[in-house]
């Protein structure tokens, strides 16, 4: 936790940091780098001795451009992988990119916590002798390690890293609240858990768990590009000037309902390999367990925002407030209905 709280000091000071240069009026691509006019003297510079770099450059530099909406969406990339331009690279307009050395600093501190969270996840299972999710405490230890997990991936095809602040502060609040209330002492799996499906179907709800909780951040992200996009002072009222270095919400709406429906179709085998395990532990597929109703209400709401958005055409904030309810209800499944609400499913230990 100690190490994911670095990472999400880290981002937080490169929202900051986007903020002010916003505000200087200087260009932020989306990957955090910061394009300034070049000064006097670096034009002469420039045009007098260093021509021949300038052009050399302009051939592996990609600079983001502001569009017409006044949201940066593309980064500076080169070379085969799309990596960053190197500090200091000059563009063919004589412009300086800088990279960000905060937001470089929060994805490392956010893998190294992910790679001790993943330890001890993997000694708790050894420990316990079986797969580490088995009640309250595991599953959140499993859950957060895939919501970072996703992220890291996710990050290497689609820059999303200015989302770092906002997952690792979820992951943050998850790890305190099972840490302080969830935790139990290594027990033996009561028999309905004893089954080749707890790897299956719990591993796969973790899983879309965590794509639903990536749309999440990309659907709040969203909603605040979107107020500032149609209220003339919104950004002024925000105080979040970041913003205007971010994507702008169509393209983070696009995001969004991507990666919501790639955790739609976890959730959907959840639901059905839960019904099979049903069978198999107590002789009905579905009985309306309140665990059960509470899975097949997520469901719902997710397929309803899918449906919604490819066939009635819902944009803009509607959609993203859908993908947040779905999520909302995912939390509320997590500690509310595992804690207060007691049925066949009570195995969280506590």
């Amino acid at each position: 936790m100690a190490v994911y709280a670095f990472a999400f000091i880290a981002f937080a000071l490169d929202l900051a940091r986007r903020s002010a240069q916003v505000s200087a009026g200087n260009t932020v691509a989306v990957d955090g780098s910061v394009t300034t006019a070049p000064t006097v003297r670096e034009s002469v510079a420039a045009g007098s001795g260093a021509s021949s770099a300038v052009l050399n450059a302009s051939s592996a530099t990609l600079v983001a451009e502001r569009p017409a909406g006044g949201s940066v969406d593309g980064s500076a990339k080169s070379g085969k992988n799309g990596a960053n331009v190197a500090n200091g690279a000059v563009a063919a307009d004589g412009s300086v990119t800088r990279r960000s050395l905060s937001l470089r600093l929060g994805v490392s501190f956010t893998v190294i916590g992910f790679l001790l969270e993943l330890t001890a996840d993997v000694l708790r299972g050894i420990a316990a002798n079986r797969v580490p999710w088995a009640n309250m405490y595991e599953f959140s230890m499993t859950g957060t390690v895939l919501i970072v997990a996703v992220f890291l991936v996710v990050i290497t095809r689609v820059d999303l890293r200015f989302l770092g602040t906002f997952i690792t502060g979820l992951v943050l609040i998850l790890l305190g609240i099972s840490t302080v209330n969830y935790y139990v002492v290594i027990a033996p799996l009561p028999p309905a858990l004893q089954s080749a499906w707890l790897v299956i179907h719990v591993f796969v709800a973790s899983l879309g768990t965590a794509f639903f909780a990536l749309g999440f951040a990309l659907s709040g992200i969203q909603l605040l590009q979107y107020r500032r996009e149609t209220l003339t002072l919104g950004a002024e009222f925000l105080k979040l000037k970041f913003l205007a270095s971010l994507p702008d919400s169509t393209r983070l709406e696009n995001l969004a309902y991507r990666v919501n429906i790639v955790g739609f179709v976890f959730w959907t085998f959840t639901l059905i390999a839960g019904a099979v395990w049903a069978e198999r532990a107590w002789g009905r597929y579905w009985g309306w367990d309140t665990k059960e109703v509470w899975t097949f209400i997520i469901w719902v709401i997710y397929a309803g925002y899918i449906h919604a958005r490819a066939t009635r055409g819902w944009r803009g904030s509607r959609s993203a407030w859908l993908a947040i309810i779905g999520f909302g209800a995912v939390l509320f499944n997590f500690g509310v209905v595992n804690v207060f609400f007691h049925g066949l499913h009570s195995y969280s230990g506590l």
